[in-house]
């Protein structure tokens, strides 16, 4: 079986959500976490949170991107007792069998979002329109490699430019195959 687990690519979550989920954590689109505030009203991190943030399962703060990966049956069993343990504490549910209930559907709906082979990366927009949240879910691909490989320059780099116009650098030089 497949879960979204977090991903982070560089530091902006921990930057633009109140707070940030952890890398590595299994993760629900969270859409529940806003169902008493109005969106409308959101501001700063927290609308940031509303707009783009899946919902890490250890430490329930917001990942920018998730990707696909296998999780074991017991994966699943600990994600979801952690759901159901936080929306039993935090939103109220009567009782622990309505939070395990709850927990179940939004894991399923989470899985069901993996139907793409691991790795794949996901992304999250939530909006307000006619009244109604509506989450729409976006796929993110690796391009294919460039014709030329330039893995091998660095971003920078200090170069002797003996000869040449600093101004113009041969930049051909720079490349391993130039």
């Amino acid at each position: 079986m497949k879960l979204p687990r977090t991903l982070r690519l560089d530091p902006s979550d921990l930057v633009v959500f109140t707070a940030a989920a952890e890398p590595g954590e299994w993760a629900v689109p969270g859409g529940f976490a806003f169902w008493d505030e109005d969106p409308a009203a959101l501001s700063g991190k927290r609308r940031q949170d509303f707009r783009a943030g899946f919902l890490g399962l250890s430490s329930f703060g917001f990942s920018t991107l998730v990707e696909v990966a296998e999780a074991t049956p017991g994966q699943r069993e600990q994600a979801v007792a952690a759901l159901a343990a936080h929306v039993l504490a935090r939103y109220g549910a009567p009782d622990a069998a309505a939070a395990r209930a709850a927990a179940e559907e939004e894991i399923g709906f989470a899985a069901s979002l993996c139907d793409h082979p691991p790795g794949t990366v996901l992304a999250l927009a939530r909006v307000v329109e006619d009244g109604a949240v509506r989450e729409r879910f976006r796929t993110l691909h690796r391009r294919e490699a460039p014709h030329r490989d330039f893995g091998a320059l660095p971003v920078f780099a200090i170069l002797e430019t003996e000869g040449e116009d600093p101004e113009r650098p041969d930049l051909t030089r720079l490349s391993p195959h130039g």
